[in-house]
């Protein structure tokens, strides 16, 4: 059976996934430190890992597999779930694929040693828009049919 994982800390497409899940009557695992409301519906799970660095990230790795879908924003645990053959959507609707997640990982390494040289070069994360809630809903739904073919076929 398709589940669907979510990397729940900082996530701003819960509403959105939980939506798109419900349609298609998929298992959805909310992983998170904790300080989550539980959410009601039978088939979704929140999963409270203990804390540390990156427990809920080797919580959804160690179990997403092809036929699954996560949602994430994290390039590391991105690109071993997309390892373990699993669909991965960034929450502006990017996908994770095996032609671009090593892309990505280097230019992840790639400026976090430019900002551990340079402390005054921190950045920031990008926007979230309306545009990129609604980019996701469309890519959710894209990938969820393929990972349900990916699941029976």
């Amino acid at each position: 059976m398709t589940c669907v994982y979510i990397d729940a800390d900082a996530c701003p497409v819960r509403p959105e996934t939980m939506r798109v899940a419900s349609r298609h009557k998929l298992q959805v695992y909310v992983v998170c430190n904790g300080g989550l409301r539980l959410d009601p519906d039978p088939l979704v799970e929140t999963v409270i890992v203990s804390d540390g660095p990156d427990v809920a990230d080797m919580w959804i790795a160690d179990r997403a597999a092809k036929g699954d879908v996560v949602i994430t924003g994290d390039i590391p645990l991105a690109a071993k779930c997309v390892e373990n053959g699993a669909r991965v959507v960034r929450h502006n609707g990017e996908v994770f694929t095996p032609a671009n997640i090593g892309n990505l990982l280097a230019t992840r390494d790639l400026m976090t040693d430019l900002r551990a040289a340079d402390p005054f070069r921190q950045g920031g994360g990008k926007p979230f828009y309306k545009a990129d809630r609604s980019r996701f809903l469309d890519t959710l739904e894209r990938e969820v049919r393929f990972a349900i073919r990916d699941q029976t076929g």
